[in-house]
């Protein structure tokens, strides 16, 4: 057996096109153009890179897109200061934080994203937003786990009654992630640095989700043959090649679907950025 390749490109393509089409509805019907901010704090050369991203994807979809450069010696109160000017903002419906932040103020960096009104909060990543995804309103919902959910429905791939199983209980993916393939009826099970023979585990799953940071660490003996196989992880080798957690070339010969690293969920980030840009001005005007 060898694997369908989902790749990230042909499912991102597919949402922009859904989000362009509603951003025409918006202006045809309602007269409004979504608005998205990024604040970027420094001169992170990843950072910048990311975020001419998806000022560029903001284009392609006609929203309104805008990128707030701050220096690098800004304080914790000019930084609040001028989240505080977007919330108040009207014509701005989402706001994003593009992290890492400088080192002086990376231990602000939560009262920073709670600091974003919950209705701007693109990413997903405010308490109010956490809070109602875990009793089941999906609200704004990070744009990673949401792409991966995308990306399965796209495919085709059938959520209800399978067993899924995730490696790694981050807030920004493995927790919301969870929430999502429950409010879609998988069993799902939870997998962590302290878990007990996690092969024995992971060998269970019929979608098997890894976001733990950790290069090529998922092996092919550690995979069901059959399974559907999501790498969130992106890791820089030592001669400076980008992979997965999945050891991509040995799981895909035992898996009936992988996404590759790169080139898989990661396509997808941006264009959910772009769909929950959308869906916050829906929300805030009561549009169906």
């Amino acid at each position: 057996m060898s694997a369908k390749i989902l790749t990230g490109k042909e499912f991102a393509a597919q949402i922009k096109e859904s989000v362009k089409t509603e951003v025409q509805f918006l202006a045809d019907k309602h007269g409004i153009t979504p608005g998205l901010v990024v604040i970027i704090v420094g001169e992170n050369p990843a950072s910048k890179i990311y975020v001419a991203n998806k000022h560029k994807a903001c284009g392609e979809a006609e929203i309104y897109s805008e990128v707030v450069q701050m220096p690098e010696t800004i304080t914790k109160e000019q930084l609040l200061a001028q989240i505080n000017t977007l919330n108040e903002n009207l014509a701005i419906d989402g706001i994003l934080l593009q992290l890492p932040l400088p080192e002086h103020l990376k231990q602000y960096e939560t009262e920073f994203l709670n600091a974003i009104h919950p209705d701007k909060d693109v990413d997903g990543f405010h308490p109010v937003n956490v809070g109602k995804l875990a009793i089941g309103q999906e609200h704004l919902v990070p744009c990673t786990p949401c792409g991966c959910i995308k990306m399965l429905e796209l495919a085709n791939i059938e959520i209800a009654g399978k067993h899924a199983v995730i490696v790694g209980r981050s807030n920004i993916v493995g927790k919301p992630m969870a929430n999502l393939l429950l409010m879609r009826n998988a069993t799902v099970t939870i997998c962590h640095s302290r878990t007990v023979d996690l092969p024995s585990i992971t060998r269970q799953a019929d979608i098997l989700v890894v976001a733990i940071g950790k290069p090529n660490f998922v092996t092919k003996d550690m995979v069901k043959p059959g399974a559907v196989v999501i790498d969130v992880g992106i890791n820089r080798t030592g001669d400076n090649k980008l992979v997965g957690d999945v050891d991509f070339e040995q799981v895909k010969e035992v898996a009936s679907a992988i996404t590759p690293v790169p080139g898989g969920v990661g396509l997808l980030t941006i264009a959910m950025l772009l769909s929950n840009t959308v869906k916050a001005v829906k929300l805030k005007h009561n549009i169906k």
